[in-house]
């Protein structure tokens, strides 16, 4: 602690404990918490309390007050546990009798103030923090913890999680550090503070309290996600019936709760033994258990390797139940094979659940949501029918958009359900996506994409349901395309992607602007990730596509031209910039594309499609596609010229990635190392290539651009500025021959150099920045900007561009003086303001 921390501290506590004195903010008092709670855990000896005795005076002021505000008392109490942590500091304030004050049956445990949950909120909490040694556990024991019991079923929700997780840190510190033998199931094995929870515990379970049975369940939940000491399989032992017996019995309504508490302990290496009791019980889950409750059970245990095998194709067989009985509502008799060859529960559960319009739909966005989830799994630790999943999965698109006429009543009675059902298409199509990175669906590719190609053409599809549509259909293109290649179903291919862009001409023309920016959206991936492929871009280049694409430019939706923007500059790698244009008489100029971007730079009223620009303008350069070098130095100078007064921080940070690109790229023309960023010795760093990078970084204008945007109000733009500043100085300034120690000289240049360094230390606050010229500067003096690099300092520029913009304001001092600043002082508040 520092002297003034020392000082202020008293005045602090003297203000906090004071009833007149107004409320100190929440976030000021927590912080304070903070602060010393970081002291304690510093130092564990009496040294604290004994050097700031205000620490104890402040309890002792808040126990004495009549009244105390529920903030202050909240306050105290979590003070007093942080204090409490050290045995030592403990023991003093036992002896002060300020824990039995405060925690016991004569605190606040009886007063008016305890009605306020930020009471019973610090209580627990402050017991929480001193459960670090055997006193403070026998201190509780002795008298508290039927209070933690009961603050389990508090009505704050806070409060109530803070006691269950309070009684399993108790239960867990009283076995490891109390037992002194291997635990069995008798009570006499269990410590005296372990035995009494455990004790509550079964009571609760066996009552007929709905309440008691779920919070008991809650805290079991928490112990095993927490704990696997092999010494909670002997507190199983004792729980394990009267658990299992909520499974089958209709008085208690447990059975909800039971899935969480499994899925944990199915985790915990206690019970992956086979033989035990546990693995029975999850199949009993499993069969008991409604179809919507043994949902997250199922997949939760398929997720788990070490599972016996015949519970993981159990719990298959629970998840994939709602898909297989949609495959055999679709037709009568059956036509293919199902996903299934027997149920674990009754069919009939689930038909009615598929027959009810309430339940039909959570029931199947459920289900495929677990599906999704295993199909992210990069290891599928179980085979799922692929095929006769996908077929399931187009089934429930086509009953969606009414496209299949099922056979059988129950088929047509989900069919009228299901109609223009979003939520059930969305989620279908974001499995049918997941799937196409899975093998064995080949033999159905045709088919999928008549469903896929329905949707998009569909009216009554609605904007989500086509994004979602599209980004499904991308992905399956992929896969088409790896096809063609090993089984050389070239028409097949050929085909499709004529459907595809025939309705993208169509969807960008909507008059929805969700529908254009998502179409634009799909062909940009289109391109990304197909465009090596000749009969991707020859049925791309004979579309309407490209031209309607360039339409969308212009659209009235900022969001649109962004998209469209980027869609140009995809679409620019194939028309523009490929070696030969794969289509003959190509129509669209290079030049005019150029310009087009450029104005929308310039003169876009909205952020998005500026953005935009930028971005694929680095691109361009990255990719080498600017021309020569003469070429793409103009490029950059225009482009810089038109980012650096752009009001758009994200813009102006666009032109530094630029900037950068520029550097690299033509420091590696012209044979230095490609990065900057690693400094180069004296041999490779001719004077030829210095002399010439600098000119060509000069006229291009980059220094002007980068000094600049050092005193950039948004700090992002600075960093970025700096970064770059500092990899050009490593390239020009190997370490063996910076000096800073050299000083400026008196030269013009030098004192320009040293005004500009000034400058720069005042960061965002600097005014009137120098141009061209101004103040001795000249940014497109080659010999000025090589000095600039060799004197400013820019590692302090760096430093300050990286400290937090509250690293002042984060010191304990502020922040005891801002507690101070808001309570105010006694004179002050006395005043008469008349």
């Amino acid at each position: 602690m520092t002297c003034e921390c020392f000082l202020l501290l008293p005045r602090v506590c003297a203000a906090l404990a004071d009833p007149r004195q107004p409320g100190s903010d929440d976030t000021c008092l927590e912080k304070l918490l903070d602060w010393l709670r970081c002291l304690a855990a510093l130092d564990p000896t009496m040294e604290l309390v004994q050097d700031n005795p205000c620490l104890t005076e402040l309890i002792t002021s808040v126990l004495a007050l009549p009244e105390p505000s529920p903030s202050i008392l909240s306050f105290t109490l979590r003070l007093a546990g942080i204090l409490a942590a050290s045995e030592n500091r403990f023991q003093h304030l036992q002896q002060e009798k300020l824990l039995v004050r405060l925690f016991g049956r004569d605190g606040p445990l009886n007063s008016a103030v305890w009605e306020d949950a930020s009471v019973r909120s610090g209580w627990v909490e402050g017991v929480h923090s001193m459960m670090h040694h055997q006193p403070a556990l026998h201190f509780l024991c002795s008298g508290g913890i039927d209070v933690i019991f009961s603050l389990q079923g508090d009505p704050s929700l806070f409060v109530a999680s803070a006691a269950s997780q309070l009684l399993v840190h108790m239960l867990t510190f009283s076995v490891e550090f109390e037992t002194t033998k291997p635990l069995s199931t008798k009570d006499c094995d269990w410590p005296a503070c372990a035995q009494m929870i455990i004790k509550r515990i079964e009571d609760s379970l066996q009552s007929s309290s709905a309440s008691h049975i779920e919070q008991s369940l809650k805290l079991l939940t928490s112990l095993f996600g927490s704990c696997h000491a092999t010494w909670t399989e002997a507190l199983w032992l004792g729980i394990a019936k009267q658990i299992e017996s909520f499974l089958t019995e209709e008085t208690v309504q447990a059975q909800h709760m039971l899935v969480n508490l499994l899925l944990n302990m199915a985790w915990s290496p206690v019970f992956y033994d086979t033989e035990g009791s546990f693995w029975p019980l999850v199949t009993s889950a499993l069969e008991h258990l409604t179809p919507v409750q043994a949902g997250p059970l199922a997949v939760g245990i398929l997720r788990i390797y070490k599972c016996p095998q015949d519970v993981r194709i159990q719990a298959l067989t629970v998840l994939l139940q709602p898909m297989d009985c949609i495959l055999r509502a679709a037709s009568q008799p059956l036509e293919y094979a199902g996903l299934l060859d027997e149920s674990v529960s009754d069919p009939i559960t689930v038909e009615s659940l598929l027959s009810s319009k309430s339940s039909c739909v959570s029931l199947l966005c459920q289900t495929l949501g677990h599906l999704e989830e295993l199909l992210s799994l990069i290891y599928l630790p179980v085979n799922l029918p692929f095929t006769s999943l996908l077929r399931s999965l187009m089934t429930i698109l086509q009953f969606c958009n009414g496209f299949l006429s099922p056979a059988s009543p129950l088929g047509s009675t989900i069919s009228r359900i299901l109609i223009n059902c979003f939520r059930v298409q969305r989620s279908a199509l974001d499995v049918l996506a997941a799937l196409s990175a899975k093998r064995g669906c080949d033999m159905l590719i045709g088919s999928l994409f008549d469903v896929l190609l329905a949707y998009l053409e569909s009216p009554n599809t609605s904007p989500i349901v086509l994004k979602k549509t599209f980004q499904a259909t991308s992905k399956w293109l992929m896969r088409l395309q790896e096809l063609s290649y090993s089984n050389s179903q070239w028409q097949q291919t050929e085909k499709i992607l004529g459907d595809v862009f025939l309705v993208l001409q169509k969807r960008l023309c909507s008059p929805c602007w969700e529908v254009r920016d998502s179409s634009l959206e799909f062909l940009t991936v289109l391109i990304e990730r197909l465009s090596d492929q000749d009969e991707f871009r020859q049925s791309l280049l004979s579309s309407e596509v490209p031209r309607l694409t360039e339409n969308l430019l212009e659209d009235p939706e900022s969001y649109v031209r962004a998209s469209a923007v980027t869609a140009m500059g995809q679409l620019a790698f194939i028309t523009y910039f490929a070696p030969e244009s794969p289509v003959a008489g190509n129509q669209y100029n290079k030049e005019n594309a150029v310009a087009k971007l450029q104005e929308i730079l310039s003169t876009d009223p909205e952020g998005f499609p500026r953005r935009a620009v930028i971005s694929i303008f680095t691109e361009w350069l990255r990719q080498g596609c600017t021309g020569q070098l003469e070429d793409t130095e103009q490029f950059v100078s225009r482009v810089i010229q038109t980012v650096e007064h752009d009001l758009d921080w994200e813009v102006r940070l666009g032109g530094l990635e630029l900037v950068k690109s520029f550097c690299n790229q033509t420091i590696c023309q012209l044979g230095l190392p490609k990065c900057p960023y690693v400094p180069v010795t004296s041999g490779v760093t001719s004077s030829t290539h210095q002399s010439e990078l600098l000119q060509i970084f000069c006229r291009a204008k980059l220094f002007s651009f980068l000094f600049r945007s050092l005193c950039d109000c948004d700090k992002p733009v600075g960093q970025r500025a700096c970064d770059i500043l500092l990899g050009l100085r490593s390239a020009f300034y190997p370490n063996s021959t910076l000096e800073h120690s050299q000083g400026t000289g008196d030269s013009p240049a030098s004192h320009g150099i040293a005004w500009l360094q000034r400058t720069l230390r005042q960061g965002s606050l600097a005014q009137n920045f120098p141009t061209d010229g101004g103040n001795g500067v000249d940014f497109q003096d080659p010999e000025s900007m090589m000095l600039a690099l060799g004197t400013i300092d820019l590692e302090e520029l760096h430093d300050e561009l990286n400290k937090s913009s509250d690293h002042v304001e984060k010191s304990p001092q502020s922040l005891l003086q801002d507690i101070l600043a808001t309570v105010g002082t006694i004179e002050e508040n006395e005043a008469d303001c008349y």
